[in-house]
């Protein structure tokens, strides 16, 4: 059912090449992350990561104006699990199976397999950020689903979806940030001494085992590397006994339509390579995503996604890293708690008003767990990273 706010005509669109890529890109703010990107998403849709068969279909929500362009959106899917979203809801879902409710399908405002915190209602001001959080609330509310969730917005966009009727929820994730260093030894001055040693002995103990390491940057990323890259990322789900989101013709399809914003790890032995991760970035911003090995090799991990991506930063000039989502590990390696964001809408009220005290009571908890985490920084200097490490 289509629902119209004042002033625009709404449509839910069944995939994203329903929209110019230039109208798209121009809702969103300057550097943003690639994955709002129109080429990201219209990757995911055209190698077959989301849509029929997969749990997430594509309906998202544009608003166009009187002119027939577009003026807002959001990604928005149809979704029949939960899976791929790292913002968990299985307990809720649990509940409306106990007592004889339909959870799924649902709503769910985000990009698919990516806890990034970006623009989630796409607008070139705030007034129409604001008509689509109203349009976003008033579809679920028109439609016969469960419920609607939007995942890692920003600060700014949990406050307008609030207003618009939805329950906020923090979450902790783990970012490093870029103080001025002018080399990985620079930073690594500024960490607390245990922690410094730590890492120079897991560094030391990847060069030990006759591995070397490299970092491609877009078009020196060739089809070969992208092959064996996807036997890295297969491994990771194949070890921990589960089906991978992504496919061969996705990493393909990126390093062809947006190869800016990609930077690969290699990892070589005796000139075979063993491993690879996949960083991706805009200007300001390096984001760590997906990691696998074909050999075993131990701490081989914590130099491809961590160590190599902070060496990157630095030599870049970028300020900060996002290392994904949990990993209370990543701390000993410099990483800082950060805060984030989802928002919630739950058709029965009785259910919402259950969510909104469970919401109360983790929220207090994680502002505890994030005091607890701060007074335990890695940094040296009474426990913080230096203002500039001239």
């Amino acid at each position: 059912m289509s629902v119209r706010p004042p002033d625009y005509r709404t449509r839910l669109l069944a995939g994203i090449d329903e929209v110019d890529a230039a109208q798209w890109d121009a809702l969103l703010p300057s550097d943003p992350p690639p994955f709002v990107r129109h080429a990201f998403l219209s990757a995911l849709e055209s190698t077959g990561c989301v849509g029929p068969g997969t749990g997430w279909t594509p309906c998202h929500l544009a608003l166009f104006g009187a002119d027939g362009r577009l003026a807002g959106a959001t990604p928005l899917y149809r979704k029949t699990h939960s899976w791929g979203e790292y913002v968990f809801d299985w307990a809720w879902a649990d509940a409306y199976e106990r007592h004889g409710l339909r959870y799924f399908p649902k709503l769910l405002g985000a990009i698919p397999f990516t806890p990034v915190t970006g623009p989630r209602l796409l607008g070139r001001d705030a007034d129409t950020r604001r008509a689509v959080a109203e349009a976003l609330l008033a579809q679920a509310r028109a439609s016969r689903l469960s419920s609607l969730h939007v995942l890692f917005p920003d600060e700014a966009e949990s406050a307008l979806l609030a207003q618009a009727g939805c329950l906020v929820r923090q979450a902790v994730q783990f970012h490093w940030h870029n103080h001025g260093y002018r080399s990985f030894d620079d930073f690594l001055a500024a960490l607390a001494q245990p922690k410094r040693k730590k890492i120079r002995a897991e560094r030391r103990k990847v060069a030990e085992q006759g591995i070397g390491l490299s970092r491609l940057a877009g078009s020196e990323i060739s089809d070969a590397h992208w092959r064996f890259f996807d036997r890295c990322y297969q491994s990771t789900y194949q070890a921990h006994g589960s089906s991978p989101y992504l496919n061969l013709a996705f990493f393909q399809t990126l390093g062809r339509v947006m190869p800016e914003a990609l930077v690969m790890v290699l990892a070589e032995r005796d000139g075979e390579p063993i491993a690879a991760s996949l960083l991706m970035r805009n200007r300001d911003r390096l984001y760590g995503r997906y990691w696998g090995a074909v050999a075993p090799a131990p701490f081989l991990h914590f130099e491809c996604a961590y160590y190599q991506a902070i060496e990157a930063a630095i030599e870049l000039g970028i300020s900060v890293i996002e290392g994904g989502a949990q990993g209370e590990h990543k701390m000993a390696r410099g990483f800082l708690p950060v805060a984030t964001r989802s928002a919630h809408w739950l058709r029965e009220p009785a259910f919402a008003d259950a969510v909104e005290r469970f919401l109360a009571r983790e929220g207090s908890m994680v502002d505890a767990y994030l005091d607890e985490l701060n007074e335990r920084s890695p940094f040296g200097r009474a426990g913080n990273p230096p203002d500039s490490a001239a």
